[in-house]
């Protein structure tokens, strides 16, 4: 009879784990799916901007105010984002993300420059709640390839980011968004609805399990943490700089805003995803400190062809290299932050998170403000090569830290 019980016992546990695998799998795409949609969601705004300011009349330094507008409901999502992970549901988080994101592109439909701006609040504050939940979920669930593992995510987010301006250029009619962001919306409220009704393991048994209790490692008092912070402030203000402003600067050398498919920003976002893609080959060989070196020195030589192209092949293959560069940086970086302070840690890494959203809306901000002072968008994307100068700094000294602790 015992032997009976503990048969049973073995073939419904084994039943359960097999569909927990299943579930888990389910789970794993859906939120892939999710991301990838989240992509097109956070860069777009760069996309439609030209369109937006021909919609309102407005100058480079109203039109600069839309990034800080996203940003900050990105802020506000990565805030609620963290509580919700102490609290075990950045499941849920995501797919509330995903609604939240299908809201705010629908808005900007609406018919003023106050509510697009709107618009843009309540689409980042679907991006601050899926983006930080999905990765952290990610980084948890692969503790031994953490930074093949983000790569691989990241990449579905670069895929999205490369099908926004394709998207956007072949669906906008006149300065009307509507079939696009109809294109966005509905299937991003589908998924979060999928992702809601899938039955789902406990987030509890997603963790790494160890014997170490990680919660009580020191962070935001070490310089370490705050180096990576600021390394993350920068690059992420560098990425969503070069990616927001691009179309508008291309439009403005190349004298067109005629809908093509490869255009300076399509390359961008397609090196950028390639480079997600080609990613794991390199941690093979070099550790995450020298691919992200090499990977700055290819951005300085695209930013050195972009801001002194006059045509559309120069900037093309300027975009590229800059696409291809900063690729694999954040991913690389967050995959860093963890190693140094173990998988449990990144619950408590908003200031990270933060730290990226608030260089994104300053470095995107500033672009706008010094393009409007000085009566040229080129004038603007020196900000760029400041960026990179500084992350190549910042880096060597991480770099060396690293040696001398080995």
């Amino acid at each position: 009879m015992v032997d009976t019980r503990r048969a049973l016992g073995a073939l419904v546990e084994g039943h359960m784990i097999q569909a927990n695998s299943g579930t888990d799998r389910a789970l794993t795409i859906l939120l892939h799916a999710v991301f990838f949609f989240s992509g097109v969601a956070t860069v777009i705004i760069g996309q439609v901007l030209p369109f937006i300011g021909l919609r309102f009349q407005l100058d480079d330094l109203q039109l600069g105010y839309l990034f800080p507008a996203q940003f900050l409901g990105s802020i506000t999502g990565t805030v609620v984002t963290n509580w919700l992970g102490r609290q075990g549901r950045l499941i849920p988080a995501s797919a509330v993300g995903g609604f939240l994101m299908a809201i705010g592109l629908a808005m900007l439909n609406l018919g003023s420059y106050e509510l697009v701006l709107a618009a843009f609040v309540v689409n980042g504050l679907g991006i601050g709640l899926t983006l930080p939940a999905i990765n952290v979920l990610t980084l948890e669930r692969n503790p031994e390839n953490s930074a093949s593992a983000l790569n691989f995510l990241n990449f579905f987010w670069g895929l999205g980011a490369i099908a926004s301006k394709p998207l956007v250029d072949f669906t906008v009619q006149g300065t009307s968004l509507f079939t696009t962001t109809l294109l966005l919306s509905a299937p991003l409220i589908v998924l979060s609805i999928a992702i809601l009704v899938t039955p789902k393991p406990t987030e509890a048994s997603l963790k790494p399990k160890s014997e170490n209790d990680e919660a009580h490692t020191p962070i935001w008092s070490t310089p370490l943490a705050w180096a990576i912070a600021l390394f993350a402030f920068i690059h992420v203000g560098f990425e969503t700089g070069m990616g927001g402003w691009l179309t508008t600067y291309a439009d403005r050398v190349e004298g067109s805003t005629t809908a093509r498919l490869v255009t300076p920003t399509f390359l961008f976002f397609l090196f950028f995803v390639i480079g997600r893609g080609i990613a794991p080959a390199f941690f093979r060989y070099l550790d995450e400190n020298k691919v992200i070196f090499l990977n700055l020195l290819i951005i300085l030589a695209g930013l050195a062809l972009v801001l002194t192209a006059s045509e559309s092949v120069q900037l093309g293959l300027g975009g590229a290299l800059c696409g291809l560069g900063t690729s694999s940086v954040f991913p690389t970086n967050v995959s860093r932050f963890s190693k140094a302070f173990g998988y449990e840690a990144m619950r408590r890494a908003t200031p990270l998170f933060l730290s990226g959203t608030l260089g994104a809306t300053a470095v995107t901000w500033l672009i706008g403000f010094l393009s409007q002072r000085f009566g040229d968008l080129r004038s603007g994307m020196y900000v760029l090569v400041v960026s990179i100068i500084l992350l190549i700094l910042i880096q060597t000294a991480l770099g060396f830290r690293q040696r001398q602790r080995r």
